[in-house]
């Protein structure tokens, strides 16, 4: 379930960096993931702090103010890139964790996005940019 405040029942570490209205749900892309897997590095889907890991979209085209839907109840509106801390060094060979940084590596970032429109989310949920 997705609440304004994020995935029901999820916590973050440091509220400093993470959680708050913009920053309620981190999503990542399935593609991407396996890309990285296939150059090696030991990361899986949620490992690096995601709640949702996306797939069929065009990742290059998700990024800040960008809408999204999810299945019949839930819309998202992306509000920013995530900047990957020291602890997802362990999910990349040579603890090189800047792999996922919009900074060093545009379009590998995971986002956060807030909440627009609340509701349950199901495996297999069809995803869609919002125009």
């Amino acid at each position: 379930m997705i609440a304004k405040a994020g995935v029901e029942g999820d916590r973050q570490r440091n509220l400093k960096v993470h959680g708050g209205q913009d920053r309620a749900v981190c999503l990542f892309s399935r593609e991407l993931l396996e890309r990285l897997q296939k150059e090696g590095h030991p990361i899986e889907a949620g490992s690096s702090g995601e709640n949702l890991t996306l797939a069929g979209l065009e990742w290059r085209l998700i990024k800040p103010g960008v809408k999204l839907s999810i299945g019949p109840d839930v819309q998202l509106e992306v509000t920013s890139y995530t900047v990957p801390c020291r602890y997802n060094a362990q999910w990349f060979q040579d603890g090189d964790y800047h792999r996922i940084s919009q900074e060093k590596n545009p379009g590998w970032s995971r986002v956060y996005a807030k909440v627009l429109r609340a509701g349950l989310v199901r495996p297999g949920d069809v995803v869609e940019i919002q125009s």
